[in-house]
């Protein structure tokens, strides 16, 4: 190894001004270029990388906020809906209550007929068709606002209105839906 640098000094030494001038510089160049390529790309290109990884987790976390808020506000009607189902007092008829909403709403039923309703570990459903005839849609909205906030959990689903002759503002409907109710097993 000696030997090399002994080489090496000679051969230095042998040179004139202006060529070692031009050496040092290729040289000093040669050393920035590899310092620049093995050090400050790779870090550039990590930070670059980095920062882009910053952003993407924001705009995850972001997500996932919105996720659980949604989470939240379901899981919190669903505890409203469980505990309306659990409640005391929900042992009421289905049909004395749908027909004694009628009356409060000024509505006179032309039938309930009760359908078999899904089932399932925790709750049974009940099933009643309404059908209404000669109403307004005043008093079709009345007597559909009286179910939807009955202290006995009650949904509405499946409605169906025609009018009757030529329709109009003042024009009376005929109208079946299908009323669920749910007890607890």
């Amino acid at each position: 190894m000696n030997e090399l640098l002994v080489r090496l000094q000679t051969a230095w030494d042998d040179l004139s001004q202006r060529e070692r001038l031009l050496l040092g510089t290729a040289g000093g160049l040669a050393a920035l270029m590899l310092v620049w390529f093995v050090a400050v790309a790779p870090l550039l290109d990590l930070a670059g990388r980095a920062s882009a990884g910053v952003v993407d987790a924001e705009q995850d976390l972001s997500s996932m906020k919105r996720l659980r808020r949604e989470y939240d506000e379901v899981k919190a009607r669903l505890g409203s809906v469980e505990r309306r189902i659990q409640a005391k007092g929900q042992s009421r008829n289905i049909l004395t209550l749908l027909e004694s909403l009628a009356a409060t709403s000024g509505v006179k039923v032309e039938s309930l007929d009760p359908r078999q309703g899904a089932s399932n570990e925790v709750y049974r459903e009940t099933k009643v068709e309404v059908e209404l005839s000669g109403v307004t849609l005043s008093q079709i909205v009345d007597y559909l606002h009286n179910i939807e906030s009955s202290p006995q959990l009650l949904s509405v689903k499946s409605l169906r209105m025609k009018t009757r002759g030529e329709g109009g503002p003042d024009a009376l409907l005929d109208v079946t839906f299908a009323v669920s109710s749910f007890e607890p097993l």
